[in-house]
């Protein structure tokens, strides 16, 4: 049996379904979860998607994601339910540390079977079953190739669909990136056959910007981005009291660590933003030979793609931006 069918008879024969990705969610996590739960219902079955944390505005208008329970608004609910889980989805994430330190426990925990479908490097060994490849350039797609492989493709419909290219646009930086392949291009004209009004998303993502959010990444490019030249790296760094001037909302930056790389010459950017006991990274580059995730890995607790990679530090603002300067030409090759 091939591992797309064994996956569907897994759903099949589960009686309480529970659908989890990755703390600070995403598009590609958002719409992975919101299709799986579609399909799901499709086959007859009922599930439910507990994330860590809530998604960012800009995302709900995607049907059924403001269904999403997260453990930091419904701790005890999201508890009962990854309890009396069966069967979890591991969508988006290669190991349960992704899912934040509140979460992990849960799920490390549960006896439920657990089904791992992910596209980032290294993935651990805690679930039955694992359909896990980097080379495809997000969890949406696998998704599609789940539905398509254990030949359930009728199932697949407009709702289904629209979770889908949001989660592949997104992950792609609206297909643009080398992960893309001809296949992605292939099942993007499929979605759109059945109904997908591609037009929508992208107007919902990226044309849906509040005042704030823009004057904070106005402020962000011209008063907190930093050259280093000799690096070719660009850095954006903000502090809680500049996100609180400018009313931040999760979601607010995503994407700004993108226009830093955008600038001519650069090889890799690093947005550093201010939380309460920590501070977030978000790290780009460019080109196989400069792969951030390593960076990522070896200093700030995190990973993620070659060239697209999240961390943390427990510091100071000052003490991660002066660490992150001292290592990153040890990864970083300019040209």
């Amino acid at each position: 049996m091939n591992i797309y069918k064994q996956i569907v008879n897994t759903i099949r024969e589960a009686k309480q379904i529970v659908i989890t990705s990755h703390k600070s969610p995403d598009g590609d996590s958002i719409g992975s979860s919101v299709a799986m739960l579609e399909f799901c219902n499709s086959l007859g079955k009922e599930a439910i998607i507990c994330h860590p944390d809530a998604a960012p505005d800009f995302l709900l208008w995607l049907p059924r994601a403001s269904e999403i329970l997260s453990l930091e608004q419904n701790e005890k609910l999201v508890i009962e339910k990854l309890q009396e889980a069966d069967l979890i989805f591991c969508l988006d994430y290669n190991d349960t540390s992704r899912v934040g330190k509140e979460m992990q426990p849960l799920i490390d925990q549960s006896n439920a079977k657990k089904i791992m479908i992910d596209h980032h490097l290294n993935p651990a060994t805690f679930a039955e079953i694992t359909f896990s490849d980097p080379t495809i350039c997000s969890t949406s797609q696998i998704i599609y190739d789940v539905i398509e492989f254990s030949d359930n493709k009728d199932l697949l419909n407009s709702k289904i669909g629209t979770a889908l290219y949001l989660g592949i646009m997104t992950d792609t930086g609206s297909f643009r990136f080398p992960s893309v392949q001809v296949r992605t291009h292939h099942i993007l004209a499929s979605l759109i056959e059945i109904g997908v009004k591609h037009y929508e998303i992208h107007e919902n993502v990226f044309d849906t910007n509040t005042l704030d959010r823009l004057r904070l990444r106005g402020y962000a490019c011209s008063e907190k981005l930093e050259i280093l030249p000799e690096n070719q790296v660009a850095i954006i760094s903000l502090t809680k009291a500049e996100l609180k001037r400018f009313n931040h909302q999760k979601g607010d930056t995503e994407g700004l660590v993108n226009v830093a790389l955008s600038i001519q010459g650069m090889r890799a950017a690093a947005l550093f933003t201010e939380a309460d006991d920590y501070v977030k990274i978000s790290f780009r580059s460019k080109g196989k030979e400069n792969p951030i995730n390593e960076l990522a890995s070896n200093h700030f607790s995190g990973g993620g793609h070659a060239n697209a990679s999240g961390g943390r530090f427990d510091g100071s603002l000052e003490e991660a931006i002066l660490l992150f300067k001292q290592v990153v030409s040890k990864y970083i090759k300019p040209m």
